[in-house]
């Protein structure tokens, strides 16, 4: 029934067309002027199967039009969904963030963002699949499905982390059994199993502190007054869903956000973009170029790099590319409860 009525409404446009057509063969072969050999018989007889042509030919273009643009109206809704944007605010914190998807005319991709504010402090995740297009996508919607729920839940960033690492676990094997029902409901070999999702994971506290969990993902930029520097922390972990997570993944002190100094997160395809020569997009000089005129509210920021971006690669990405600021614009530092985790951190190395 609902076959039916699908294929009803897709041959809707075509009705009036195709009335159109049956009484212009009815005029072509009863009426007498069109009989004739005249050449005003021959001239109304061109206009009418003209005007019949061009309707039919509206009308086929009629039906997927309307459907393209019920596709888009879909891709839109569910990159709100999916990939919503940040709250400008959240918990004296500033943010924003946007996303560029390297297929063609996709809203969404394989890299992903989020920042919620819990009884544990500000949690914010950035992280990119491998690849892009829908299964990358379904990978995404995943590890955010995830992240949504046990950024609240769970008092433990190292836990919050597990949570990602099974979500995504769950995903990969249950997609192996939908492209290879053959198996028997068991777990087959399959390229999916060798995706993987690298991940970032902050936690932001009301003193400015930032606890980090690293996994394969490039780490931020720190900025302050008109610059940025690259602050990296040891070795991070490797991908999601490249090897076992250890039994309780250490967070560790990253740095110390000061009122009015930012954090810029990206994916690596900001870093790995070329331009027609080959030459690597310099993120680091398009922060400061950016920077110029500081303070650059995190929206105007994400826009001035964006554009950078764009005009390097000549809009032309082969990567999914996710930008996220987040800036300290916290007047004062409140004082502090006792850290719940305090053996379970460790000083970073100087920044380089």
């Amino acid at each position: 029934m609902l076959r039916t009525h699908s294929w009803l409404r897709r041959l809707a446009p075509l009705a009036l067309p195709s009335l159109w057509g049956a009484v212009a063969v009815l005029w072509k072969l009863t009426c007498p002027i069109a009989q004739q050999e005249g050449t005003a018989a021959r001239i109304a007889t061109s206009a009418v199967f003209f005007t019949v042509g061009t309707g039919l030919a509206l009308g086929m273009r009629c039906g997927p039009a309307k459907e393209l643009k019920q596709v888009k109206a879909v891709a839109r809704a569910t990159q709100q969904v999916l990939l919503r944007p940040p709250p400008p605010r959240l918990d004296g914190l500033s943010l924003a963030a946007a996303q560029l998807s390297a297929a063609r005319g996709a809203a969404v991709g394989g890299d992903l963002y989020e920042a919620v504010a819990t009884p544990h402090g500000v949690r914010i995740v950035i992280g990119d699949v491998r690849g892009h297009g829908l299964p990358a996508l379904a990978a995404a919607a995943a590890v955010l499905g995830s992240f949504r729920e046990a950024a609240h839940d769970e008092p433990a960033l190292g836990d919050v982390l597990r949570r990602l690492e099974r979500a995504l676990g769950r995903h990969l094997r249950e997609r192996a059994r939908d492209e290879h029902p053959a198996a028997g409901g068991g777990d087959p070999a399959h390229p999916a199993a060798e995706e993987f999702v690298t991940v970032l994971l902050l936690e932001i506290r009301g003193d400015g502190a930032v606890l980090a969990l690293n996994c394969g993902h490039p780490w931020p930029y720190r900025l302050a007054g008109a610059r940025a520097a690259p602050v990296a922390a040891g070795e991070p972990l490797p991908p999601l869903g490249v090897l076992p997570l250890p039994a309780e993944p250490a967070p560790h002190l990253y740095t110390t956000l000061l009122p009015g100094e930012a954090l810029f997160l990206h994916t690596d395809g900001a870093e790995d973009a070329r331009d027609t020569s080959g030459r690597f997009f310099r993120l680091q000089d398009a922060l400061d170029r950016a920077l110029l005129g500081a303070p650059v509210p995190p929206a105007a920021l994400i826009h001035r790099v964006h554009s950078a971006l764009l005009r390097h690669t000549g809009g032309r990405l082969t990567d999914d590319v996710a930008l996220m600021v987040v800036r300290n614009d916290r007047s004062r530092v409140p004082a502090q409860p006792a850290d719940p985790e305090p053996r379970r951190t460790r000083p970073s190395p100087s920044p380089r």
